[in-house]
């Protein structure tokens, strides 16, 4: 089928180039800023200002997506009655997880590592939640489904966005993912075609919040040129 090129409405691109020393420095401080983000899981009961909150959620909305779809939503929830509904149902899920046989022992095994368990605190002590949900549909103002593509790739780089505009910002957050997560489109009243994707816990870190001892993987062993194994300049 031939493209209707009268529904292309090109723009002159907006871009702003810099010079290689230039291109170098801001790399290397973005790589040292994003270095230093750790997953919290001890938070402060510290308000945030909603603002930061709502241009987190900008940020994470400027992310490509299949055919411009923006196939994401995004919920907040700093209700303390929610995040108590939200925290027990999570726990719930959690305990069969660690201790139902959910998780198979080589999982527990690899978990050990960080400490985790079922119990979930920060879900309550966090002055905000922030749930991202993935549409697996749009809606027209007609009522007609709409077909959304790459949505999960999509929703998965906006998600990226946004921890690291959270960090950038000093905000702390960890990517929680209790399986399975439909309690939490029960509890947040959310449509059907709307799936929970990720849930954010955002705040301040505890004054006594501690990380696991972990190193990430170097360089070389994440990366290669031309898909040989081989690294060439």
């Amino acid at each position: 089928m031939a493209v209707d090129r009268k529904r292309y409405r090109p723009l002159p691109l907006v871009f702003e180039g810099f010079p290689e020393a230039e291109m170098l420095r801001r790399a290397g401080d973005f790589l040292s800023l994003m270095t230093s983000r750790r997953s919290v899981r001890a938070f402060s009961d510290r308000a945030v200002p909603r603002e930061c909150i709502d241009r987190a959620i900008a940020t994470a909305a400027t992310a490509p997506s299949g055919a411009n779809k923006q196939p994401w939503s995004w919920v907040v929830v700093d209700d303390p009655g929610l995040k108590r509904q939200i925290r027990a149902a999570a726990e719930q899920e959690e305990r069969r997880s660690y201790l139902g046989g959910r998780m198979p022992k080589e999982w527990l095994e690899d978990l050990e590592p960080l400490g985790t368990d079922w119990r979930k605190p920060f879900l309550q002590t966090a002055p905000a939640l922030v749930v991202c949900f993935a549409q697996s549909f749009g809606m027209g103002r007609d009522g007609g489904r709409r077909k959304h593509y790459y949505v999960l790739e999509s929703v998965g780089i906006a998600c990226g966005l946004f921890i690291a505009a959270l960090h950038n910002m000093g905000l702390a957050t960890l990517t929680h993912t209790p399986s399975p997560m439909g309690f939490l489109a029960r509890i947040l009243k959310r449509p059907a075609h709307e799936k929970p994707y990720l849930l954010f816990p955002i705040g301040y870190p505890a004054a006594d919040a501690t990380v696991p001892d972990i190193q990430r993987k170097p360089l070389r062993e994440v990366m290669c040129w031309n898909g040989d194994g081989q690294e060439k300049r």
